[in-house]
């Protein structure tokens, strides 16, 4: 048993991808004091502010790196649809993105609230939500794929919520944090090893 040595610059992450077969059988809706709202056509600034409020403890970085016209193209995709959570003043506190742009199949891309509300039962609400949005006449697989990136929680979350893990993948990249695309004091659970672009 090796160990493959990553440079100090790069990440390395396992890759958990699961899935669901089958539409899981209805239950009741858990209460919620937040909203879910359609974000059609959300500007790149505002998509973007969200998605690293929620994904930068996390090291997403993925959106923060396109061009507008990619994010744009994407944002305005009839395949995709991207919900936004509201607290009751009205201010986003959370992400879903669905994927629906292979026929048959829906991929939750992005799910998430801000890192104040990890722990407090939320995200069982929202996987309901998204799991009753994606669950539509013709769709015949929900999937999502998640990394040790994530919460620590996240694997065990979605199994308990009804999906399969069915593939496992090594992904390396820059960390976002030495290329200056996230700062450097997000995610200190997760050590630097290299020094921060500029810095």
């Amino acid at each position: 048993m090796g160990l493959t040595p990553v440079e100090p610059h790069m990440l390395a992450t396992v890759v958990t991808s699961l899935e669901m077969v089958a539409k899981p059988k209805p239950k009741p809706a858990a209460p919620s004091v937040f909203r879910l709202n359609r974000w059609k056509t959300p500007s790149t600034d505002k998509y973007r502010a969200l998605f690293r409020r929620i994904g930068a403890p996390w090291l997403w970085f993925s959106r923060l790196v396109m061009s507008d016209d990619e994010l744009i193209a994407i944002i305005n995709d009839s395949g995709i649809e991207i919900y936004a959570v509201s607290d009751a003043r009205g201010i986003e506190i959370g992400m879903l993105e669905l994927d629906f742009r292979i026929a048959g199949q829906m991929e939750i891309a992005f799910f998430g609230l801000v890192p104040e509300l990890n722990g407090k039962g939320h995200g069982g609400w929202l996987m309901g939500q998204a799991l009753s949005l994606g669950w539509r006449r013709g769709i015949e697989r929900v999937w999502v794929h998640t990394c040790t990136l994530d919460h620590p929680g996240a694997l065990g979350f979605y199994r308990k919520n009804g999906f399969t893990p069915f593939a496992r993948a090594i992904e390396t990249f820059v960390d976002p944090r030495v290329a200056g695309i996230l700062p450097a004091t997000v995610a200190p659970h997760i050590p630097m090893l290299a020094e921060a672009s500029g810095g």
